[in-house]
């Protein structure tokens, strides 16, 4: 085949030209057999080809046909044997010269390359021995996007997800190793072979697996090695199945962290704790191969002994106390004093901290223990009877205030309640607030103790004698007219301030004679009244008033007075009074003293009903309020 570019690049010697053209002259048969020569040279084809000389970059190489074609030196492989002129060696051609010759090929020749040749030799041989689902083997050679080149005589590519049952922390570690691995996929358009050693080691596993699981039995001693550690615990292969080493049966003390006792590769000896066959699940224990510290705990350790241990836990709810390696106690936080309020154990005692316990219980099928600090001080309230004594007059600082009434601290952890009811005997005290503020130093009287419940109630009005049974029924009578000033409108009545803390009600009913549908219609909160005194209940603490009947008081002094009688007290002779026009009939009546009774009765009881309905609600608060203390 000529060689065109080297004429171009000569095209100046005469002597070549003639030469060359001497060459091309010849008889139609020789160019038409140099037509089909070049023509049987076919693109991605492999043949044989015969070295005829080297340089230092090129091997030339024949292939027949008057072609010649170059591969680079670099295609022969360090562990080859180099190349010699006249040795046969199988190439791929890849591009012919045009007319114009090959313009990447400096000498203008056909393209060959001697390692595609070989690559494509290798795959057609590994073609023909391998299948899908054939187990092969070969070393991984290097590491490349998604996975691993193995060389099984071609590059095969191991997804990384195929390399083990879980996946390693780097797969360039297996780089240089020789892997089993099972054919996934073979597409032979694209020359691409997918392999799985994961999909073998599963099938070995599970082989394995079904043979184990019918040798272990619940508390055997078998080896293993660590395969992976997480927070909760440790992996340990038994050799074909995995078992579940827990961090709680790692150790009879307290450890943080699985890698505190045992690290990935480690072989260690473990005990069968439990078998799943169905979930094919084991359950392992490495603390069971040493005696257990729970023997024999309840002799070591009494109920009621005093006992010295380290804090080693402090949660919301208590502390955790060890007392010796693997035998720790709880002290909750109900436990911790007699008398403080604590919010948090920390508040108490830290981590580390040595402290003196008594164990109050202890669980030897849980292995948990109670324990308590403070009774290792006396309690304050078994003696509380002797120190505070029922009647006594004690003083105390109000410590908080609540709807249903002040806590007294009487001393530090043990307080008093001092009840709404008990703050005054006349006054309707709504909050504690209107008689005590937080902080404030108070004298009381010792109500009540209840030794077993821890409360002592307390009383503020019991300081002075009862008025209602004294001088409130001395001052206040019946009949008896009084001024006094408004405080509360409802819609039942009008409450009308006698004097400080003292009210009387002032029932609708009793406001006018005429109807009345809004007692603000008739008088305003802050108003200065006269009113007369119905009835003066002792026992329920009550007084009824009228202001209608103060008019007929009015309307019945001018008569009063000539008889004589009391303007004030306006009691008329007569039940009647009679017209002036000669008529034997009354033109009204009075009521009686019966009627006026019956009235103040009806006042008496609608002032009850209402009264009932607050205290009613004030109840409700009240035991909401005591439940919620009791809890805190």
């Amino acid at each position: 085949m000529v060689n065109r570019n080297l004429i171009r690049n000569l095209e100046s010697d005469d002597t070549l030209l003639a030469e060359i053209d001497s060459l091309a002259s010849g008889t139609e048969d020789s160019w038409l057999d140099s037509i089909e020569l070049e023509e049987s040279i076919e693109i991605n084809k492999i043949v044989e080809g015969r070295i005829l000389r080297m340089d230092e970059e090129f091997v030339l190489i024949d292939i027949g046909g008057k072609s010649e074609g170059s591969v680079a030196l670099d295609e022969w492989d360090e562990d080859e044997d180099p190349p010699e002129v006249g040795a046969v060696v199988r190439v791929l051609v890849e591009d012919v010269e045009d007319e114009f010759g090959r313009t990447d090929d400096p000498h203008g020749m056909v393209a060959l390359s001697k390692r595609k040749a070989r690559k494509i030799d290798d795959w057609e041989r590994t073609m023909e021995s391998i299948a899908e689902g054939q187990v092969v083997k070969g070393e991984v050679t290097r590491k490349i996007k998604g996975g691993l080149l193995v060389d099984i005589g071609v590059n095969v590519f191991l997804p990384a997800s195929q390399v083990d049952i879980r996946r390693p922390h780097d797969i360039a570690d297996y780089i240089g190793k020789v892997v089993e691995c099972e054919v996934l996929k073979i597409d032979a358009e694209r020359r691409n072979i997918v392999v799985s050693r994961r999909s073998l080691i599963e099938r070995k596993r599970k082989s394995d697996r079904e043979s184990l699981l019918k040798e272990l039995e619940v508390g055997q001693t078998r080896k293993g090695v660590v395969k992976n550690i997480a927070d909760f615990g440790a992996f340990v292969d038994l050799g074909g199945i995995d078992g579940l080493l827990h961090i709680t049966d790692m150790s009879w003390g307290r450890i943080g962290h699985p890698t505190e006792m045992v690290n990935i590769d480690d072989e260690i000896e473990v005990q069968i704790l439990n078998i799943d066959h169905e979930r094919e699940k084991i359950a392992l224990g490495l603390k069971q191969l040493t005696p257990s510290p729970w023997d024999g705990v309840e002799e070591k350790y009494p109920v009621g002994a005093k006992v010295k241990g380290s804090v080693v836990n402090v949660m919301s709810y208590g502390a955790f106390v060890k007392l010796e390696e693997g035998i720790e106690g709880l002290v909750h936080i109900s436990e911790m004093s007699w008398t403080k309020r604590i919010s948090h154990p920390s508040e108490i005692v830290n981590i580390n901290d040595e402290i003196e316990v008594v164990i109050l219980g202890i669980n030897k099928e849980k292995q948990e223990i109670s324990l308590g600090m403070k009774q290792t001080q006396s309690n304050p309230w078994e003696n509380i009877k002797d120190r505070y004594p029922v009647e006594s007059v004690v003083k105390g600082r109000v410590r908080n205030l609540t709807n249903y009434g002040a806590f007294v601290e009487l001393e530090e952890g043990i307080d008093g309640l001092l009840h709404v009811s008990d703050m005054s005997w006349t006054r309707k005290i709504g909050h504690p607030s209107e008689m005590l503020e937080k902080g404030q130093e108070v004298e009381c009287k010792v109500l009540s103790i209840d030794e077993e419940r821890r409360r002592i109630a307390l009383g503020l009005k019991q300081l002075e004698s009862d008025p209602w049974a004294t001088t409130i029924p001395e001052k206040y009578q019946p009949n008896q007219l009084v001024k006094g000033k408004v405080t509360k409108i409802t819609n039942f009545g009008v409450f009308v301030g006698l004097e400080d803390g003292l009210e009387g009600l002032l029932h609708i009913s009793e406001l006018s004679d005429d109807k009345v549908e809004n007692p603000e219609n008739v008088v305003k909160v802050g108003e200065e009244i006269e009113v007369k005194i119905l009835r003066v209940d002792t026992e329920d603490r009550k007084i009824g008033l009228s202001r209608k009947r103060v008019q007929w008081a009015e309307d019945e002094a001018p008569e009063g007075a000539d008889g004589g009688g009391d303007g004030r007290s306006g009691a008329p002779s007569s039940n009647e009074l009679k017209g002036g026009l000669g008529s034997s009939g009354p033109m009204f009546s009075m009521p009686s003293e019966e009627e006026e009774a019956a009235a103040a009765e009806k006042a008496a009881e609608a002032t009850s009903e209402e009264t009932s309905e607050e205290s009613s609600e004030e109840s409700s608060e009240e035991s909401v309020e005591e439940s919620s203390e009791e809890k805190n």
